[in-house]
């Protein structure tokens, strides 16, 4: 009642009491008020930091999907350009051929061997060449009614007859498990040259005359070692190709044994 009165009677006195009275009381108000703020400040904070946490996880969850559709990506271009060379192929002389993708590589009695997605019930048979679009990989050796196992060039139980396409000599194309087989039963007085084209003979009917094997990478101390045109470390996709010589191979023949220590290799397709 007597602020009233007084407030009646003089009011730039109470408004002057007010402010003696906010300014008393402001030091009490600001030291509630900081720790009230500094509990906010850190709410915030934190909040902050789990709104950081979930997007660097979500960032983490995009970039891990991104990198799986590269890495189709890229393997769908891998295979997208095997199965280009394989259409730049195309082997004369053939009755038909075939497409296969390869799904496992070695085992079994060969070293070097690659197993492909087609078999018996795609006509696939022993004996039958498989390629790329480079050239010669090996011919089958084993056929399942799904699936078929290409021995290849490289593999010790491979010997193909082939020829140098300069000079026309011939010889045995033998694999030793390296990468690079060997020229055998080459005439000593003929002298293979470094580069030169090295494609099959046709000897024993087993394939055709002029498939595209490889080419003369080294020649040391009388051994002529083959580079093969095809990647046979890395093959997705090989086309079988039937030259029609079926009867040539019996589909029940076992795999050559492979040679003792010492002994020399002949192969039966080239001793025809």
């Amino acid at each position: 009642m007597m602020f009233i009165v007084l407030g009646k009677a003089d009011v730039l006195l109470f408004d002057r009491l007010r402010v003696l009275i906010a300014d008393a009381a402001a030091p009490v108000l600001q030291a509630i008020a900081q720790p009230v703020a500094t509990v906010a400040s850190g709410v915030r904070h934190v909040e902050g930091m789990f709104d950081l946490y979930r997007e660097n996880e979500r960032l983490r969850e995009e970039n891990a999907r991104l990198l799986q559709w590269q890495d189709l990506a890229r393997r769908l271009q891998t295979e997208n350009a095997e199965l280009r060379d394989l259409t730049k192929y195309k082997p004369e002389g053939a009755s038909r051929y075939i497409s296969a993708q390869v799904i496992a590589n070695s085992g079994g009695a060969f070293a070097r061997n690659v197993l492909v997605s087609a078999g018996a019930r795609e006509g696939v048979t022993r004996g039958q060449a498989a390629v790329t679009g480079e050239g010669l990989v090996g011919r089958v050796a084993e056929v399942g009614n799904r699936a078929a196992r290409i021995l290849l060039l490289t593999d010790l139980n491979s010997h193909i007859p082939v020829m140098l396409e300069a000079s026309r000599e011939r010889a045995v194309m033998a694999g030793d498990n390296s990468d690079q087989p060997r020229l055998l039963y080459l005439p000593v007085n003929v002298t293979a040259k470094l580069g030169e084209r090295i494609v099959t003979a046709g000897s024993g009917g087993v394939f055709p005359p002029g498939v595209p094997v490889g080419i003369v990478a080294s020649v040391d101390g009388g051994i002529v070692r083959v580079e093969p045109y095809a990647e046979l470390s890395r093959l997705e996709y090989v086309r079988i190709v039937d030259f029609g010589l079926e009867g040539v191979l019996p589909q029940n023949a076992m795999p050559l044994p492979k040679p003792t220590r010492g002994a020399r290799v002949v192969d039966p397709d080239a001793a025809r």
